[in-house]
């Protein structure tokens, strides 16, 4: 019971309870997350669990915006590293993105699941924005750029090849008996051969 104060008084109990959406969507699948499993999984009430999200479609609307967010912060990461330690930043960004998908695929899973969520909810829209604000920013501004408030056909083209990849490694055949380290190097073969078509600096 104390445990359980001390979090909710610290204001940790909603973080906490999307790292259960994470590990039991991680585990079985999005479709065996529910409040009270996850409530269970933290070690409160569900009735605590309940102060912060109303249902189950809020507490993966929540998840979703998550994972969005993380999504944009890698690729700008990505983009900053390579900038400062030299590199290319086009290939640096790509890869960010495969990477979140194999290291986080319950979240990837996540972001576009609207059957799921409070798809018009005011914080999942703009982090949708926010993504979308950094593909058509010229993939995190590694690609030539004439007008952000669309998407240009090399950005779209980047865009769905490196989220198709990442689809076909977290949920294909492709991954089979393979590490993790062997799929990067994978994705860092595609994402070089995508570079003559989208005018990247080799």
């Amino acid at each position: 019971m104390s445990t359980e104060k001390t979090r909710y008084h610290h204001g940790h109990l909603a973080e906490s309870l999307l790292e259960a959406v994470d590990e039991i969507a991680s585990q079985f699948g999005i479709e065996a997350v529910t409040l009270r499993a996850c409530a269970k999984r933290v070690g409160v009430s569900p009735s605590s669990a309940f102060r912060h999200y109303v249902d189950k479609r809020a507490l993966l609307t929540a998840f979703a915006t998550r994972a969005l967010n993380q999504l944009v912060e890698a690729m700008e990461g990505a983009k900053l590293h390579a900038h400062r330690y030299g590199g290319n930043a086009f290939h640096a960004v790509g890869l960010a993105y495969v990477d979140f998908a194999l290291a986080k695929p319950a979240f990837f899973r996540a972001m576009w699941r609207e059957e799921t969520i409070y798809s018009q909810d005011g914080d999942y829209l703009a982090a949708t924005r926010k993504l979308a604000r950094c593909i058509q920013g010229g993939f995190a501004q590694t690609l030539e750029d004439e007008d952000p408030e669309a998407f240009s056909a090399q950005e779209l083209l980047a865009w769905s090849s490196v989220h198709g990849l990442a689809s076909l490694l977290v949920d294909g055949p492709l991954a089979k008996g393979k590490s993790r380290e062997e799929l990067l190097q994978a994705a860092g073969g595609m994402i070089h051969a995508l570079h003559p078509a989208l005018d990247v600096p080799t």
